[in-house]
């Protein structure tokens, strides 16, 4: 009985150790580091951003650019995105934010389900989502885990993890650029 509850125990521990050791990064573990993102500096007036999606293997799938307006009135924002892929194809998408305090902010667009929630905290926020993606005549709700580091007042750097069930797709990687030189 005392050897079954000992090998108990130790599998508890291993087991925690595990589950511990797979946490990934948290929003407070940037909180130190500077500049501070403000959002509703950082996402007001112009902005473009240039960026790829990539399969789980590595593969350059797609490429895009991304121009960009964000205005403000109080806590409540929006932000404009028009997507321009490689293969010229355009795509819209119209962020509705909230800054709900603390560092917690929400957001709403047409083609994210229910609620997108962010963290921010230190030079980083970090996003979590569901988006619905049309892929050949389908449409498949698929989960973010986006996180944007603001590098300097007009350099942000963001990397999301795209996946299905728990499953990794891929991953989109874009770099921001506040306030343009008009091409």
């Amino acid at each position: 009985m005392k050897r079954r509850l000992t090998l108990a125990l130790a599998a508890t521990a291993l087991a925690a150790a595990v589950l511990t050791g797979c946490a990934g990064p948290t929003p407070a573990d940037h909180a130190a580091e500077t500049p501070v993102l403000d959002l509703k500096t950082y996402f007001n007036g112009d902005l473009v951003a240039h960026g790829l999606f990539t399969d789980r293997s590595g593969r350059v799938v797609r490429r895009f650019v991304v121009q960009m307006t964000g205005t403000w009135n109080g806590n409540q924002g929006t932000l404009d995105e028009r997507f321009t892929y490689s293969d010229g194809k355009t795509e819209r998408r119209v962020w509705r934010l909230t800054d709900e305090g603390g560092g917690r902010w929400s957001g709403r667009a047409d083609d994210v389900v229910g609620v997108a929630q962010g963290v921010a905290a230190g030079n980083a926020l970090n996003w979590r989502y569901t988006l619905s993606l049309p892929v050949d005549g389908k449409v498949y709700e698929v989960q973010f885990d986006d996180w944007m580091y603001l590098m300097d007042e007009r350099v942000m750097l963001n990397k999301a993890v795209m996946s299905k069930f728990g499953v990794r797709l891929g991953e989109v990687t874009l770099s921001f650029y506040k306030n343009p030189v008009p091409r």
